[in-house]
């Protein structure tokens, strides 16, 4: 896992939320779990502009916050299975607040979008 040179900030919580959340895909990595995509290359699947080595360490980094569970399968081929923890469970309505967001301001976000790169 990356280190900061800056130090954290432990009495502020959206910094203790963005260092357990922050990166490009774990809110989209947590939605699959909870939509049933439980391992590592169906996500791949549903979250297709992530890279397989991304969501890997992604996943890694959840686990190691505690927000997601992996089961091994003692099988050939090996089998991997994420599940989310209560922790892991309890960020779900702010995911479903965030992805509501987007949803109502997609239009707008993609009109600013264009105008941005019509301009660079």
């Amino acid at each position: 896992m990356y280190v900061k040179k800056i130090p954290e900030n432990p009495e502020c919580g959206i910094e203790i939320a963005i260092k357990v959340l922050g990166g490009k895909w774990k809110p989209c990595i947590l939605d699959a779990i909870n939509r049933g995509y439980r391992r590592p290359s169906e996500m791949h699947r549903y979250i297709s502009h992530a890279s397989p080595r991304v969501i890997n360490m992604q996943l890694r980094e959840l686990e190691e916050y505690c927000m997601v569970s992996k089961k091994v399968y003692d099988e050939i081929p090996l089998k991997v299975e994420y599940y989310l923890t209560d922790l892991g469970q309890s960020i779900l309505p702010i995911i479903d607040a965030m992805d509501a967001w987007g949803e109502e301001r997609r239009e707008l976000i993609t009109r600013i979008d264009e105008e941005l790169q019509g301009v660079a």
